[in-house]
């Protein structure tokens, strides 16, 4: 019966229904799931690229920057409001704003008198750069380990947290090698940027896991093994908190103390988490 009801012309339909007849156009524009119905339904309108206002802050950008120094809190600035134009950029701008932010790295700036390195440019363009996943990926990746900044260690560890910020597959395996770093403080960043994988499925949350309860027990049992070891002390110190910290994010569960985790590890590594977790 309904078959057949569905079937009928409107004329036919509003005979059957006892209702007046009207004009197809009318019921057409009025009926649910007729053409005219979804008429005002549109697709979203497409976003807008290869904007002047972007183009106008690339290129002030682009005139601080080559100042030698002199403006970059203006510079600054700059990326801060290229942050916020990225967020409703198309394609082409959001390659132009990552491309612009990855040449501030190669702009050249001289320490301080004590040493220190002027690295305020480079920082804002990392931090912005972490905000600006999936196009910014190889950019911070590049400039991770690069001979121009790897001695900047403030810039490296912000190169490395705001690379775990963007979640991408291909930048946890380098997190992931960066364990291996010499430089504890490097362990250290990239065992915090680890712990951004918390939301990935279990699978890559344990392959986590696993590698960064090894780096924590390897260092652990060195200083364990000469608590006069300036070095091993240093090395575990720096690690510790970020490991530990990154632990609990993926796992989902509260330990502080390494030898804990470790018999965790050992107990649930092929439980399931997420339904111990609830």
């Amino acid at each position: 019966m309904m078959k057949h009801i569905a079937s009928c012309s409107w004329f036919t339909l509003a005979a059957f229904l006892g209702l007046p007849k009207v004009s197809p156009a009318w019921a057409t524009a009025h009926v649910p799931g007729s053409t005219a119905a979804w008429a005002g339904v549109q697709d979203p309108a497409p976003i807008a690229d290869s904007r002047p206002e972007v183009k106008a802050l690339l290129e002030q950008l682009d005139q601080h920057v080559s100042k030698r120094g002199k403006e970059d809190s203006q510079a600054k600035g700059a990326i801060d409001k290229l942050l916020q134009e990225f967020k409703k950029s198309g394609p082409k701008d959001r390659e132009a704003i990552v491309k612009s932010l990855d040449r501030c790295f190669q702009a050249k700036r001289t320490d301080t008198s004590e040493g220190v390195p002027d690295n305020g440019l480079y920082v804002a363009a990392a931090v912005a750069l972490g905000e600006m996943a999936p196009e910014s990926v190889k950019s911070l990746m590049s400039w991770i380990g690069n001979k121009t900044h790897k001695k900047d260690i403030a810039l490296q560890r912000m190169l490395i947290t705001r690379l775990g910020k963007t979640r991408a597959e291909e930048g946890r395996k380098l997190l992931l090698k960066l364990l291996d770093d010499p430089d504890s403080k490097v362990i250290a960043a990239a065992g915090e940027a680890l712990g951004e994988f918390e939301t990935a499925e279990q699978k890559v949350r344990k392959e986590v896991f696993e590698e960064l309860i090894k780096v924590l027990m390897t260092i652990k049992n060195e200083f364990d093994a000469d608590n006069n070891d300036t070095i091993a002390r240093e090395r575990y110190e720096n690690i510790a908190a970020p490991i530990i910290t990154s632990l609990k994010r993926l796992a989902k569960h509260e330990e502080n103390d390494p030898q804990k985790w470790q018999t965790w590890w050992n107990k649930n590594k092929k439980e399931d988490w997420d339904s111990k977790a609830k």
